[in-house]
């Protein structure tokens, strides 16, 4: 059981699958720690006030940053399989990383994969109302800030994905 809690690697496929369950188990466990000290409470002194209500009151705000943390998880999907063997079958040489969940102040997005290859990064995202000239730039100027100067070019077009990531396996010498 504990072995299978134990978190993914970023950028593996399945990576939210495994994330998500992860977090709802721990947001339950952490609010029947709280639930559970309040009882013991109840159960002492007969009533609820007392000091254990006080730390069940204290163990629900992590209880509480958690569950933000499972709710922001929730809001994604994992990369359709056929699509993840499609990519895997013409990756390559390429490294790859999968479903990254792209966080800004601004925005929000996903990236179900990126390739990489000398100084060009490729992604495909499935996401229907992502900003694809936002993501870019804002990848490219993380990427760019821990000094990888590469250039950054994201795509809605899964079977245009699919090519340019065979025109990148052709090319990897010269890139």
């Amino acid at each position: 059981m504990i072995k299978n809690m134990k978190s993914s690697k970023k950028g593996s496929y399945q990576y939210i699958k495994q994330e998500k369950r992860l977090r709802i188990i721990k947001t339950a466990l952490f609010f029947a720690v709280a639930i559970a000290i309040l009882i013991t409470g109840i159960l002492i002194w007969d009533t609820k006030e007392n000091y254990l209500t006080i730390v069940a009151i204290l163990v629900c705000l992590p209880a509480a940053k958690q569950a933000v943390s499972m709710i922001m998880i929730c809001l994604y999907q994992s990369m359709d399989a056929e699509k993840y063997q499609l990519v895997e079958k013409h990756k390559g040489s390429l490294t790859m990383c999968y479903e990254m969940i792209l966080t800004n102040y601004e925005k929000n997005t996903i990236v179900d994969a990126f390739a990489i290859c000398g100084n060009q990064v490729i992604g495909y995202s499935s996401a229907e109302k992502i900003d694809v000239k936002y993501v870019e730039k804002n990848t490219q100027t993380i990427l760019r800030n821990n000094g990888y100067g590469v250039t950054v070019k994201i795509l809605k077009d899964f079977n245009h994905f699919i090519e340019r990531l065979d025109s990148m396996n052709e090319q990897e010498m010269s890139l």
